[in-house]
């Protein structure tokens, strides 16, 4: 009976344990962020570049118009030489730890505040971020295309801007479905090449153009108060144009990675390339549009333009292309959240209905939230201050220092916080001084973005008439 007794357990742990491993791999291998590991460096390029180049590069002229030539060059130089800085922490802290990936932004989290605390701080805010670029993301595509209708059809009958962000949203139905990061490849590299298109268009178009006829560069806020709140929501629109940050951890893991070869090594290639891009892209839209427009520009600079109608109408099915990209690169980090949740935590089985409801289920949620509330540039702002200053300017900083520990007065101590030193002492520390504000900006965005955008929302819907 003894023997009977301690032969028993054995054949029934062993199977359990491999039931459980193996079915921890099958939910691994169905989910869209670890699902496939084969992607290249020029995946990691154009993914950013679809992330980076989005709607916010359309607004940054409106946002000059906020900030003004001095401040608005400056925030516009500071925030790229940041951002990629932050960007750089993240890449290397994807395998910070020995034999783990950190796979998404949550996981990097927890790998620095604790299992719990992790998930309270990073999910909120990245979910925030990547449903409010999706949302911003249909308003955009369904006003590009109302563009595109009235310019190329003008004696035409007045159609809705809610039909046209419908019209935008019927491919998301079906490219929704796409399991992982690398099966939108195709459509991210599209996504890409049209960013880079349509932002030289739009600069290009607008020094063809010429400067306006009495154009001005003063404040067009009627008020002191107006201006500082016109302000304020220029600083969130900034931060939005800078949005990678929340997809940068899982598009890195789509990258295989070895002891000999860790996937950082690729990904920072291709986030260099990313960033020359951004580059090309952002100052001449933000400087030329707001050197030709001054304080008339529109809040998409595509609205400003008229003339030539056909490239106008050319750039604008650009932006429909690419935000059709880029909406499914930020959806798929929230599609793996709730695969992730159903299956794991939930306890439902992988399965091609259980992904079609909840992606279909999303997409409709976007597209009457985007529906509901088209208002472009202050939903910009003011999820570009609540959200995404602190996944992109400052989180990285915070959770560099708390997995790294960098001694104090390193020069990693030196670029993350504040250094208060006489100006007698090394002169090498000054050249890294401007780093120091990564964290102070980052929170200064956060708070003071979001009063400017509310307060545009109110001031839009003011005189908004609801699914007109």
């Amino acid at each position: 009976m003894d023997s009977q007794t301690q032969a028993e357990p054995k054949p029934e742990e062993v199977p359990s344990n491999e039931t459980e491993e193996e079915r921890k791999k099958k939910i691994d291998d169905w989910l869209p962020i670890t699902g496939s590991r084969n992607a290249k460096w020029w995946y990691a390029a154009f993914h950013n570049v679809t992330a980076m180049v989005g709607a916010g590069v359309l607004s940054l002229p409106y946002a000059m118009s906020h900030l003004g030539w001095g401040p608005g060059t400056v925030i516009l130089v500071l925030s790229w030489v940041i951002t990629l800085y932050t960007l750089w922490q993240m890449v290397e802290m994807h395998e910070m730890i020995p034999g783990k990936r950190l796979d998404r932004y949550h996981e990097l989290g927890q790998a620095a505040f604790g299992k719990k605390l992790g998930l309270y701080i990073v999910v909120p805010q990245q979910l925030i971020c990547e449903v409010g670029v999706d949302i911003v993301y249909m308003v955009t595509g369904g006003k590009s295309l109302q563009k595109i209708y009235n310019l190329a059809c003008g004696d035409c009958k007045n159609i809705k801007l809610t039909y046209f962000i419908m019209i935008f949203a019927s491919p998301h139905f079906i490219l929704a479905h796409c399991p992982n990061f690398n099966s939108i490849s195709v459509v991210s590299l599209a996504a890409a090449v049209m960013s880079l298109s349509y932002s030289t268009i739009a600069w290009g178009a607008a020094a063809d153009k010429g400067r306006q006829p009495g154009v001005s560069y003063a404040s067009v806020a009627s008020t002191p108060t107006g201006g500082v709140f016109n302000f304020l929501g220029a600083l969130g629109e900034v931060a939005f144009a800078y949005a990678g940050h929340n997809v940068v951890l899982e598009i890195q893991a789509t990258i295989p990675s070895s002891p000999e070869r860790p996937s950082k090594v690729p990904m920072w290639r291709g986030v260099v390339v990313a960033y020359i891009v951004v580059a090309l892209c952002y100052f001449p839209v933000a400087l030329v549009g707001y050197y030709i427009f001054g304080n008339k520009v529109e809040d998409n600079i595509m609205l400003s333009l008229e003339k030539p109608v056909w490239l106008v109408i050319v750039a604008n099915a650009f932006v429909v292309i690419h935000v059709i990209g880029s909406y499914q690169l930020f959806a798929m980090p929230v599609f793996d959240m709730m695969e992730s949740t159903l299956v794991k935590k939930l306890n439902f089985k992988p399965s091609f209905k259980l992904r079609f409801i909840t992606r279909t289920v999303y997409v409709a949620l976007t597209m009457f939230i985007g529906i509901t509330f088209p208002f472009f540039g202050a939903l910009l702002s003011f999820f570009g201050g609540f959200a995404f200053a602190p996944t992109t300017y400052f989180l990285p900083c915070i959770i560099w220092l708390a997995i790294v520990k960098p001694k104090k007065f390193s020069l990693s101590w030196f670029i993350n916080w504040i250094v208060k030193q006489k100006p007698s002492a090394d002169y090498l520390l000054f050249l890294f001084c401007w780093l120091q504000i990564c964290i102070i900006l980052g929170v200064m965005l956060m708070i003071l973005g979001p009063i400017g955008g509310l307060r545009n929302i109110i001031v839009h819907a003011k005189d908004f008439k609801f699914y007109n």
